[in-house]
Order: C-alpha cells, then structure tokens, then sequence
C-alpha cells in the first residue's frame, strides 16, 4: 500500500525508490506503535515527509532543516513551506519522542540521505542475470 501511494513505481531497480520506501514504512510503523490517533499519525508521516522535503527538494543544510523541524514543532511563525499547527497534535512527551525518532531516522544519517538525493553516480547496468 505505502508503496502504491508514494507512487515508487521502480522499487525493484532503484536503490532511491526502495530506500524511501524504507523511511516512511519504518516511520508509519514507529507512530502506529506509539497509538497515535489517526490525525497525529497523518500530522507525523506530515513531518517525515516536511524534513525530508527540505533535504531533497530545498537542498538544506542540517542546520537549516532543524531549525525548520523547531519551528514546525513549536508552532512559532510559518515554515519556509506552509503555516504548520502540529504544536496541538501532540503531548510535550510526543513531541520529545517525535523529535528523538527524526534524529536517529533522518538527522544522524544526513549525509547519505544528501547523496542519496544530491550525489552524482552513474546508474548500474542490471541484467536479466
């Protein structure tokens, strides 16, 4: 399912394509075993996506995406993105659990999520082998 709605139509091919599989399936799992309602869990799979979003898409340093991540959290002024109101889905231990989970998923890996995205590599040729 989680791969028909990321719309990854190249999974068994591209190491890119399986690798964000990976990410929001372990992320989608990581909420539902913290019985977030359905809304937290949608506003949570939000923020996987909104950090990774900037990794890839606005090219941010980490610096930058943790910042945007503290004022996504925090509710103070808008996002680079969008005006966020997560600070009323979660209870402050939530948001403590939340941001631990993005620091060890996302933020402690960077740099290779940054060559994921960013690196230059000449694509393998795979054969019927």
């Amino acid at each position: 399912k989680m791969e028909e709605f990321l719309n990854l139509t190249q999974l068994k091919t591209s190491l890119k394509e399986a690798i964000l599989l990976d990410y929001y399936t372990a992320g989608f799992w990581w909420a539902k075993e913290m019985n977030f309602s359905l809304i937290q869990l949608s506003g949570f799979m939000d923020l996987l996506n909104f950090s990774l979003e900037n990794l890839s898409g606005k090219h941010m340093t980490l610096g930058d995406n943790l910042k945007e991540l503290e004022r996504a959290m925090s509710g103070i002024g808008e996002t680079e993105s969008e005006e966020r109101d997560d600070l009323n889905l979660f209870s402050i231990e939530q948001a403590k659990a939340i941001i631990d989970y993005l620091v060890t998923s996302l933020f402690q890996h960077y740099k290779a999520y940054e060559y994921l995205f960013h690196g230059h590599r000449e694509e393998p040729v795979i054969s019927n082998e």
